[in-house]
């Protein structure tokens, strides 16, 4: 695989402000670009989003989607633990294989915060990845217990959003 090394790290993109997913993607496309083999997994999400166009025209990202379709609001439901836990297994498969330099967990930080994955079973595919394997994870509410298995750690803080002033989430910009 070109761009393959020794020295995959671990990278938490997490907080209160906008940007996680979009910093890890943008990491995508630079992988991508050095012929990088790319997986992303986006835990909660099972809907259409804007990136979803782009990621299908480009041959070494594969994108997989967790969810189930729908915006959880309250309590997950039963089914929503379980697309997150074979979303996870899949992850964790895709991880071990080695095929893929990098792997990106969209929304994992979410899903353990919701209880829809663990975070004892995300310690453990941290800990037996392939030596090479460049592992993101984003969404907020990152466990303090998974900050200490990464490498690089960013906390995107709000300071201001549009959201506080009532605009909706805007195509092309938030999702």
């Amino acid at each position: 695989m070109a761009g393959k090394s020794n020295t995959g790290l671990v990278h938490i993109y997490t907080g209160t402000g906008k940007g996680k997913t979009t910093a890890a993607f943008g990491l995508a496309l630079r992988a991508a670009g050095a012929g990088i083999s790319v997986c992303i997994h986006q835990f909660i999400k099972g809907t259409p989003y804007s990136e979803d166009a782009i990621f299908k025209k480009i041959k070494n990202i594969r994108l997989r989607q967790c969810g189930r379709g729908c915006f959880i609001k309250g309590r997950p439901g039963p089914k929503d633990i379980a697309c997150a836990r074979k979303g996870l297994k899949r992850a964790r498969n895709d991880i071990l294989s080695g095929r893929y330099g990098m792997v990106i967990l969209d929304e994992a930080n979410i899903a353990l915060k919701l209880r829809l994955i663990k975070t004892r079973d995300v310690i453990e595919i941290i800990k037996q990845r392939p030596s090479h394997v460049e592992l993101v994870l984003t969404g907020r509410h990152c466990p303090r217990s998974l900050l200490r298995y990464a490498d690089v750690v960013t906390e995107m803080r709000k300071i201001k959003h549009p959201f506080d002033k009532g605009v909706p989430a805007r195509k092309g910009i938030e999702y």
